[in-house]
């Protein structure tokens, strides 16, 4: 193929050459208007001149044609993996292949596209396979899909080329599916507080029921079960219970015909966060440790401490009124009655039964700590003595029993056996020394525990910090009135700020801290499993996968409690890890991949932008088989539609590689310009004599 064009290489700069035309058209203006017989001639010798400084030449350019790059993107995403859909995408490219083997004007391109973390982006695969194709050389684009791709522009200029753009859908058409779809869901929630979902179930496909159940879990249990109408959307109270990820599980029965099950369920994970934390204190009475109880909560922003202190012992009979010891009155009926269970803590510190609190209060306080409240004792030497607390209501959820002794002598607290496994004690700053690295406290209350877990030890290895459940609450015991030794630096002081904050979150029930729990944590496909435990030793974990596949895993001891085991997650989904009684949930991948939200094949996605570049989207298997009906291949030099029933266009790319170039000089040089120039003299001084 070849090309033949005019050229120019002016022997002046192209602004000199501007100049010298603007003044030789001035001439042969003057000279028309003079009315001179010659000015034709002048005209023509002046028309010379320019041609001859301009320099003309005739170029032949020799160009072979290219091929035209026809781009073939093969959708191998997840959802490709229902039904047939990936083996018709290998018959789709088999097909191609041999068709474009017998058309040597086309160069093929095929990438393969898997799920990304967006779902299956098959334009952004396109753009990359053609970074290096100039615009005017591609040919086509064809994509092999089920039609549900996440990256689809909105005209079809944002393509970067002027070429036919051809969806070949797999599946097949009205395929049957149920999905739950998410309207709104909460990332975060207060604890204690309900979230608002809204859901709705979509159906494709038809014949499906007009009323749905839709069933919702929190962390693996049951907590409400709807029935609502296709595409109805319905809401769903959720309570944080706890701080951290409450795991919300979404499912809906499946029916016969469904493509798959995945979209049948849901996962919301809401982060439970705490409000302000309510804590009542009340001091007994004056003393060094009451400081430091308040110190700590008030230190802490999150923390809104209510805090009494009895300045009156009950053993002090001066005959003034109680009214009138303070400036404000002690409010019992609020604190104990109508508000106690806004309080997420309560604390008394050397608070012996003195007759301010009727006996009907401490009943109260049994009822709020059995309902999920949490309650600490930190005693002095009153609860050895009949006038404790322990020698009222509250004897029901105390873990231990006063034997009337009293140790008074130098000792150093030391984990217990099952402290060592227990969260709030555990890794303790100094623990792990014989004796700890602490200073020593020289008071504590002999008593026997009941029930509950010893995690720190004292005097002759005797109880010193005990902790309990009791009904849905928690209770805790210090039995000494000295930890505030510690915090005043005593002989080096102690880890008092970690066990104090540690002992008021257990008995908040933070998760981190609880002594039995399973814990999942996902990152990537790899998702690592803790167990903690105050057992000697612990079973393999079941693992349930999304799939429903079943398998066990054994954990390996680390630190004192916690063992600890890695999986590696084959599928995307929930996954439900079950060891003594507990259960933990994660999510590997997205909580609702993009990939699942819809799965019924369709070409409606792709046909505006396909119609907008003159190509097609069609199906390739138009029938209940899953046999493939391929279209020819057709090339076209340019057309308005590049497709028809049976075919599709491939446009020829106008582009061509340059193999040689030819020129041939209109004039001869300067020489010429001197002959020109002296004929131009010639006929100018003959003109003259005349």
């Amino acid at each position: 193929m070849s090309e033949l064009t005019l050229a120019f290489t002016p022997l002046l700069p192209w602004p000199a050459f501007a100049v010298l035309i603007v003044a030789a058209l001035g001439v042969l203006g003057f000279a028309l208007y003079a009315g001179q017989k010659s000015a034709g001639w002048r005209a023509l010798a002046l028309a010379l001149l320019l041609a001859a400084l301009a320099d003309p030449s005739l170029v032949r350019e020799q160009r072979e044609a290219q091929k035209s790059v026809v781009a073939v993107v093969l959708d191998r995403s997840e959802s490709q993996t229902l039904g047939a859909r990936m083996t018709q995408v290998d018959a789709a490219r088999k097909a191609l292949e041999d068709a474009f083997a017998k058309a040597p004007d086309i160069e093929p391109r095929f990438v393969s596209v898997g799920t990304g973390a967006d779902g299956t982006l098959l334009f952004s695969a396109l753009a990359e396979g053609l970074k290096d194709v100039a615009p005017d050389r591609i040919g086509a684009a064809i994509l092999v899909t089920d039609g549900l791709v996440h990256d689809i522009p909105a005209k079809a200029e944002a393509l970067g080329f002027k070429a036919p753009l051809h969806a070949l859908i797999t599946g097949h058409e009205g395929e049957r599916d149920r999905r739950i779809e998410l309207v709104e869901a909460p990332r975060f929630g207060v604890v204690g507080r309900d979230q608002i979902l809204r859901v709705r179930v979509v159906d494709s496909g038809g014949g499906f029921d007009p009323a749905i159940t839709i069933v919702a879990r929190r962390d693996g249990q049951a907590i409400a079960t709807l029935r609502a109408s296709p595409g109805e959307i319905v809401e769903i109270p959720v309570r944080i219970e706890h701080g951290g990820p409450n795991v919300v599980e979404l499912e809906t029965p499946v029916v016969p015909g469904e493509l798959t099950d995945i979209d049948n369920k849901a996962v919301v994970v809401i982060e439970g966060v705490r409000d302000r934390l309510k804590v009542l204190l009340v001091s007994g009475e004056p003393h060094p440790g009451e400081r430091g109880w308040r110190n700590l909560l008030r230190a802490d922003a999150n923390v809104e401490l209510v805090h009494f202190t009895i300045l009156r012992p009950p053993e002090k009979q001066d005959g003034v009124p109680a009214s009138e010891l303070s400036l404000i009155a002690f409010p019992t009926a609020d604190l104990f009655g109508r508000k106690i269970n806004d309080f997420d803590l309560i604390i008394f510190d050397r608070y012996s039964s003195q007759t301010l609190l009727p006996s009907v209060y401490f009943d109260n306080i049994v009822a709020y700590v059995e309902n999920g409240g949490a309650f600490l004792a930190a005693v002095g030497p009153d609860y050895a003595t009949l006038r404790g607390l322990y020698y009222s209501p509250l004897e029901s959820i105390l873990p231990a029993r006063p034997d009337g002794a009293l140790f008074e002598q130098a000792f150093r607290a030391h984990v217990s056996k099952d402290g060592e496994k227990h969260p709030v004690t555990r890794g303790l700053e100094g623990s792990k020394t014989t004796p700890p690295g602490w200073g020593e406290w020289f008071r504590q209350v002999n008593a026997n525990v009941l029930k509950g877990d010893s995690v720190l030890l004292g005097a002759e290895d005797k109880p010193l910090v005990v902790l309990s459940r009791e009904g849905k609450g928690r209770v805790g015991m210090l039995l000494t009135d000295q930890l505030w030794l510690w915090a005043r630096g005593f002989e080096g002081g102690g880890p008092h700020v970690d066990l104090m904050r540690r002992m008021a979150h257990w008995l908040m029930k933070e998760p981190e801290l609880e002594e039995e729990a399973l814990r999942a944590t996902a990152s990537g496909h790899e998702i690592l499993v803790e167990r903690q435990s105050l057992k000697d030793e612990t079973p393999p974990v079941t693992v349930t996968a999304p799939s429903g596949a079943r398998e066990e895993i054994a954990l390996e001891a680390g630190e004192p409690g916690l063992s600890r085991a890695r999986f590696k997650a084959k599928e995307m989904g929930l996954y439900r890890f079950e060891n003594g009684g507990l259960t933990a949930l994660v999510n590997v991948g997205p909580a609702n991949p993009r990939e699942f939200r819809e799965v019924a094949s369709t070409p409606e996605k792709l046909r505006p932008l396909a119609s907008a570049t003159g190509g097609t989207a069609r199906r390739l298997s138009t029938g209940a088989s899953d046999e493939i009906t391929m279209p020819r291949i057709v090339e076209l030099r340019d057309a308005n539609m590049f497709g028809g029933a049976d075919w599709i266009g491939v446009k020829r790319g106008a582009a061509g590689a340059l193999k040689g170039v030819e020129a041939t000089p209109l004039g001869i040089g300067l020489s010429a310009l001197l002959a020109l120039l002296g004929a131009i003299l010639f006929v100018w001084t003959w003109e003259g004599r005349r």
